[in-house]
């Protein structure tokens, strides 16, 4: 697979996906990777098995957080659990996740600090298709507010 269309295909994945809902698709790509049953490797499977190669910026025995191949910011990096037991998205967690979801929350505020963002960060969760597909923290993507609102001074 060629990094085009890597860079695509991870456009339109996310780590906790819910595959096959009802939803109205936009083009035949989206179709395609919506049709890839739930249990086949998605493309952060690969990354975690170090398939695909990444910028790891932190990992242990339970995430792993890495550069963003398209970032959107100057520090764009993704936090991943490396089981995903049943978590398809944040709307479907239960309590037995809540370990795992504070564990990102804190990695996230570990990456931070490493990238020295002492002066704060965000952390953005998107969670299934109408909130962009993404349900893992993403501290940041970080942008000052001149950066936000170029121009207006």
């Amino acid at each position: 697979m060629s990094k085009e269309n890597i860079s695509s295909t991870s456009s339109r994945l996310a780590v906790l996906t819910s595959h096959l809902s009802a939803v109205v698709m936009a083009s035949e790509n989206e179709a395609a990777v919506a049709a890839v049953p739930s249990d086949s490797p998605t493309i952060f499977d690969k990354i975690i098995n170090k398939e695909i190669p990444s910028k790891v910026v932190y990992e242990d025995d339970k995430v792993l957080a890495f550069r963003d191949i398209d970032p959107q910011a100057p520090t764009h990096i993704l936090i991943i659990p490396k089981v995903k037991d049943g978590l398809t998205g944040l709307s479907k967690a239960e309590e037995r996740h809540c370990e795992i979801l504070g564990r990102l929350l804190y990695t996230a505020k570990l990456v931070a600090k490493q990238e020295g963002l002492e002066d704060g960060f965000r952390i953005v969760i998107n969670d299934g298709p109408n909130g962009g597909h993404f349900s893992h923290p993403r501290p940041p993507p970080r942008r000052t507010t001149n950066e936000l609102a170029p121009g207006l001074r």
